[in-house]
C-alpha cells in the first residue's frame, strides 16, 4: 500500500509499474505534505485538482491519471470501452489515505469511464466518478474524461469589477430560472444548448431589467423530477444542455452583458442511486451509517456526514470548483435548515442528539462556516445565499461575529406572511394588518432576500396569479400590489420565471413557461410593470442602498387597518434621498388620503401600479402633488394623495419646486377627470367616490 506524500513517492522505482493482469502505470506524487495535512484536517478545498480524471503524460505516453477515495474497497479498477468494461484490467493502486491512483495510457478527452469497486464482500459495483467534470446524459451514468484548460475567458473586466463591488448596497434583482423549462426548442430537440440559452436569457434579462440570474441546480442529476436538487455530479454541469465548455460560455456571455450568475448548490443530501455516492465502497462513506443521521425522511435521500474530513473536503472542493472553474458569482445553498437541525422532520426517537444533548448539528454548523470563510476569502465579491426557513440567528452574520457567514438569507417569513395576506379577500384584510407590519420587527436582523420562488408555484399551490382573490381584474391588480410591495420593501429581490407573465397554471418542469400569454393586454401590462419596477429599483438608491439597515426604512403609518393602507419611507445613503411608498390593499379608491412627509416640496409620482399601461384604471395623482404645512403622522408637512384601488404608489420629493415647474411627464394619461380615466374594466369594483357601493365596501 502506497503513501501519497512526495517523500514516499520519491522512493518508488522510476520504471512504469505493471503486472500481467494490469495495464496501469504509476502517476507519480499527487499531493504535497501540505495537501495531505489539509485533507486530514478536512480543510482541503481544491482536491478536484488531483482527484477524478486528469489528462496527463507519463514516460512520453499520453493518457489519463485517476484518483478516487474508496478506503474500504478490496480493489478498484478503471472500466472503459478499451477494456470492455471489465473489472481488474486497469486496476488502481491503494494508498494509506484510502485514495486509489493510477495512469491509464491512451485514454483521452471525451472517453467514457467508470470505477469498478470490489467491496469487502467480493461484490463488484460500477460507479460514476464523484469528481467527474462531465457525465453522460441520463439514463446513461458513465463519467467522461474532460479537459477544460483550453477555454478562453473574456470576462476579465467583469471579474475585476465584481471583486471591488459592495453588493450589499447594490440593486440585486434575481430572475430564478430552471433551464430545462424556461423555453423549449420547436425543432424536435428536448432542450436548448447552454450557448443558445445564454443569448436568449441575456436578451430577456436586459429587456426586463433583472441584474442577476439565479439558476436552479445545474449539477448533473439522474431524475428530471428532482429539478436538480438530487445531484450525482458535484463537479459536472448537466449534459442536458451541452458540455462544460458550453456552460463556461453561458457564464462568460452573461458577464460580458453585466449580468451575474448564481447557482443552486445542494450539500444537504444526495440520492441513493446505485451508480453514485451512496455506500460508494460498500460502506457508508459519504453518509452516516446510522439512518437516524444518514437518511432524510422527506426526500428518501442520504445525508452527508459533515464530521468526516474527507466528506468536508469533497463538499468544500465542490463549492470552490464552481467559483474557480466556472466563474459563477454566487452560490445559493439549498435546504440549510435541514442541515442545521438533527431532528429536522424527525419524531422523538428518530434522531441522535449532539455531544451536548442538543438538536443542533454542530458538524454541519462548522462546515457551513468553513464554506463561507473559504468562498469569501478566495473569491472576493461573490455572494453566498442561504435558503434557511427557521429562526436560527446570525445566518448572514460574519463568522468572526459568531454567524454562519452567508452574504444573505431568504426571508421565508416575509414570503409566507405576504402570500397569506394577499390570498385573503380584501374585505378581511383589515383583521390581518399585522401579517405585513410584523416583518419590520426582525427585518434588519439578517441580510434578507425577498423570494417569490419556484417553491410557491408547485405541488398544487397554483401560480401566483391564481392564488390572488377576486375577479380577473382584481387578481392582476392584487399581483401587481404584491410585486410592488416586494420591490419597495427593504431587501434584495427574487422572482421565479413566469411570474412576470402572470401565468394561470403552476410551474411544470416538463413544459415551458406560458409564452403564449404574450399579446394579451393584462399579461403584457404585468410584464411591463415588472420591467418598470426593475428600472425604478435600479435607478433609485433609496430602494437598494440601505436594504440591510434600519436607517433605510421608516414607517409613516402601519396601523390604518380600517382602510388596509400602509405607508413608509425608503431612504438612501444621501440624507435627502428618499421615496414615500403608499399602498392600498382594498379595491376601494382612497380619495384625498393624507400622509405625513419629512420635508416640503413637490412629490412626483414615480410609480403607480394602477396605470393603464399595466392594465389598471388610471387612478393617480397627475404626476405629483405639493406638500402642505399640515401636520400628520408625526411630521410637520403632509401630502394629500389619491390612492388607486388595489394599488401602490411611490412618490419622490423635489425641494422648492413651484407650481410653474411641475414635471410635465405624468405617467398616468387621464381623460375626463383630474384623477381617473373614463374607462373602468368590466367587473371592476372601483366606482366614483360618491357611489353607495364604495361607501358600503369601505
Amino acid at each position: 500500500m502506497d503513501d501519497l506524500s512526495p517523500k514516499s513517492m520519491s522512493r518508488r522505482p522510476s520504471v512504469p509499474w505493471r503486472n500481467s493482469n494490469n495495464r496501469v502505470r504509476s502517476c507519480g506524487p499527487l499531493f504535497t505534505e501540505t495537501d495531505i495535512q489539509n485533507m486530514r484536517n478536512g480543510m482541503h478545498a481544491s482536491i478536484y485538482q488531483f482527484q477524478g480524471a486528469h489528462l496527463d503524460e507519463v514516460d512520453g505516453i499520453a493518457g489519463t491519471r485517476f484518483a478516487v477515495w474508496a478506503p474500504n474497497a478490496r480493489e478498484v479498477s478503471v472500466l472503459t470501452d478499451a477494456n470492455h468494461w471489465t473489472h481488474g484490467r486497469n486496476a488502481l493502486r491503494p494508498s494509506d489515505e484510502g485514495i486509489w491512483t493510477g495512469f491509464v495510457p491512451e485514454l483521452a478527452h471525451g472517453d467514457a469511464y467508470k470505477f469498478g469497486i470490489k467491496e469487502q464482500s467480493g461484490v463488484v459495483t460500477e460507479r460514476s466518478d464523484p469528481f467527474a467534470f462531465f457525465q453522460e446524459l441520463r439514463p446513461k451514468t458513465a463519467s467522461i474524461v474532460y479537459d477544460m484548460s483550453d477555454f478562453v475567458w473574456q470576462d476579465q473586466a467583469w471579474m475585476s469589477r465584481r471583486e471591488m463591488t459592495d453588493w450589499m448596497a447594490q440593486p440585486i434583482s434575481m430572475y430564478e430560472v430552471h433551464l430545462g423549462s424556461w423555453k423549449k426548442p420547436t425543432d424536435g430537440r428536448e432542450f436548448f444548448n447552454y450557448r443558445e440559452l445564454a443569448h436568449m436569457l441575456v436578451d430577456y434579462c436586459r429587456e426586463m431589467g433583472f441584474t442577476h440570474l439565479q439558476l436552479m441546480p445545474v449539477s448533473e442529476h439522474p431524475f428530471d423530477g428532482s429539478w436538480g436538487y438530487q445531484a450525482t455530479g458535484y463537479f459536472a454541469p448537466t449534459s442536458r444542455f451541452g458540455t462544460p465548455h458550453d456552460f463556461a460560455y453561458f457564464v462568460d456571455y452573461c458577464h460580458q452583458a453585466n449580468i451575474s450568475v448564481l447557482i443552486d448548490w445542494v450539500p444537504a443530501h444526495f440520492p441513493i442511486d446505485g451508480h453514485a455516492l451512496a455506500r460508494f465502497d460498500g460502506t457508508a462513506l459519504y453518509e452516516h451509517a446510522d439512518p437516524r443521521q444518514g437518511f432524510h425522511p422527506d426526500w428518501g435521500t442520504a445525508v452527508f456526514n459533515y464530521g468526516r474530513n474527507e466528506v468536508r473536503n469533497f463538499l468544500l472542493s465542490s463549492a470552490r470548483f464552481w467559483l474557480d472553474k466556472y466563474h459563477v458569482d454566487g452560490i445559493r445553498v439549498d435546504a440549510v435548515a435541514s442541515m442545521l437541525y438533527l431532528d429536522y422532520s424527525r419524531n422523538a426517537g428518530e434522531w441522535v442528539p449532539n455531544e451536548f444533548g442538543g438538536r443542533e448539528n454542530l458538524e454541519a454548523v462548522r462546515f457551513l462556516k468553513d464554506f463561507n470563510v473559504m468562498a469569501h476569502g478566495d473569491f472576493p465579491g461573490i455572494l453566498t445565499v442561504a435558503e434557511e426557513s427557521t429562526a436560527w440567528g446570525g445566518v448572514s452574520h460574519p463568522v468572526y461575529n459568531g454567524g454562519l457567514g452567508f452574504s444573505m438569507k431568504w426571508d421565508m417569513g416575509w414570503m409566507n406572511d405576504s402570500l397569506r395576506y394577499m390570498q385573503l379577500d380584501p374585505i378581511h384584510r383589515a383583521h390581518h394588518q399585522n401579517d405585513l407590519s410584523f416583518r419590520m420587527v426582525y427585518a434588519f436582523t439578517e441580510n434578507f432576500v425577498l423570494p417569490l420562488s419556484h417553491d410557491e408555484v408547485v405541488h398544487g399551490k397554483r401560480s401566483l396569479l391564481s392564488q390572488m382573490p377576486g375577479d380577473h381584474w382584481q387578481q392582476f391588480a392584487n399581483l401587481r400590489m404584491l410585486y410592488g410591495y416586494q420591490y419597495t420593501m427593504s431587501g434584495k429581490k427574487l422572482l421565479f420565471m413566469g411570474g412576470e407573465l402572470g401565468q394561470w397554471h403552476e410551474w411544470d418542469h416538463d413544459g415551458e413557461i406560458d409564452w403564449n400569454l404574450q399579446g394579451h393586454k393584462y399579461h403584457d401590462g404585468l410584464r411591463r410593470y415588472i420591467g418598470d419596477l426593475n428600472e425604478l429599483y435600479r435607478s433609485q438608491g433609496a430602494l437598494h442602498e440601505l436594504d440591510f439597515s434600519g436607517e433605510g426604512f421608516d414607517w409613516i403609518q402601519c396601523d390604518d387597518s380600517a382602510n388596509s393602507v400602509f405607508a413608509f419611507l425608503r431612504k438612501g445613503q444621501e440624507k435627502d434621498d428618499f421615496l414615500v411608498i403608499i399602498s392600498n390593499f382594498t379595491p376601494v379608491p382612497r380619495e384625498k388620503y393624507r400622509i405625513g412627509i419629512p420635508r416640503p416640496g413637490f412629490y412626483s409620482e414615480v410609480l403607480n401600479s394602477d396605470a393603464g399601461i399595466y392594465g389598471g384604471t388610471n387612478i393617480g395623482n397627475l404626476g405629483g402633488v405639493y406638500s402642505e404645512p399640515i401636520p400628520s403622522h408625526g411630521h410637520k408637512q403632509s401630502i394629500e394623495v389619491h390612492l388607486p384601488p388595489l394599488g401602490i404608489v411611490a412618490m419622490k420629493g423635489k425641494d422648492h419646486v413651484g407650481p410653474d415647474h411641475a414635471p410635465p411627464d405624468c405617467r398616468l394619461k387621464t381623460t375626463n377627470s383630474p384623477r381617473r380615466s373614463a374607462t373602468i374594466p368590466p367587473g371592476k369594483v372601483a366606482v366614483p367616490p360618491s357611489s353607495n357601493n364604495v361607501a358600503n365596501r369601505s
